[in-house]
């Protein structure tokens, strides 16, 4: 059993960064995929971006591709999603999920995923 705890969420402006962080504990990292997704109000949870157990392969929804990176550091059991160019759609709240699937077959449905964090708020401004 892995749990997994994200940080790093805050404050939302149109076109600057944040960096998220998902750590992991009780089993180690690198025996998952691991994703990143999000949820706004109101809206289902989407899926934002994986990578593989090794961090070669990683794959993006379109809404995030060319503007966020997904990478891991297997020693420190720990997944990152820097986030540039930020969007006031953006805001939601990101949540890190680790499967046993390898990221050759592109999960990307929350059903794919056997383990959660609670997940980091982004919260826009104007």
């Amino acid at each position: 059993q892995v749990q997994l705890v994200e940080s790093g969420g805050g404050l939302l402006q149109t076109g600057g960064s944040l960096s998220l962080s998902c750590a992991a504990s009780g089993r180690t990292l690198s025996a998952y995929t691991v994703a990143w997704f999000r949820q706004a109000p109101g809206k289902e949870r989407e899926f934002v971006a994986a990578i593989g157990r090794r961090g070669i392969t990683t794959y993006y929804a379109d809404s995030a591709k060319g503007r966020f990176t997904t990478s891991r550091d297997n020693a420190k059991n720990t997944v990152y999603l820097q986030m540039n160019g930020l969007k006031p759609e953006d805001t939601a709240v990101y949540y890190c999920a680790a499967s046993t699937r390898p990221a050759v077959l592109r999960p990307t449905r929350t059903g794919d995923y056997e383990h959660w964090g609670q997940g980091t708020q982004v919260t826009g401004s104007s």
